[in-house]
């Protein structure tokens, strides 16, 4: 199994939901989370007086998928974040030892 994080542009996350409910990923978890990568943020003027906005709002979402449907996902999360401006973001793929449902202690990925 394969937990895969993605760090988006807030204004994609419906976008990115749709796609990935359309090949049949339904469970994720979503975060708001602020932070920058080589933009470094940008400059802002609040009440005359200028300031640096250093941590830029962000989306993340994690799911935890079965090995062979990790590509897909990655190509399905690329095509629905991409603007092709900088800021769009990044995933992080990580190995997943073991999957457990609380409630009836499925295991693997049965507990997907």
């Amino acid at each position: 199994m394969k937990k895969i994080e993605a760090i988006v542009q807030p204004f994609k996350l419906e976008e990115v939901k749709e796609a990935l409910k359309g090949i049949g990923i339904d469970g994720m978890t979503v975060a708001e989370v602020r932070g920058h990568g080589r933009q470094k943020g940008h400059k802002e003027v609040y009440r005359g007086q200028e300031y640096n906005v250093d941590l830029l709002p962000k989306v993340k979402v994690e799911l935890v998928v079965p090995d062979q449907r990790c590509d897909e996902v990655i190509r399905t999360l690329l095509a629905a974040a991409r603007t092709g401006n900088i800021g769009d973001g990044k995933i992080f793929v990580y190995d997943v030892a073991e999957a457990i449902r609380i409630r009836n202690e499925d295991r693997g990925e049965s507990a997907l």
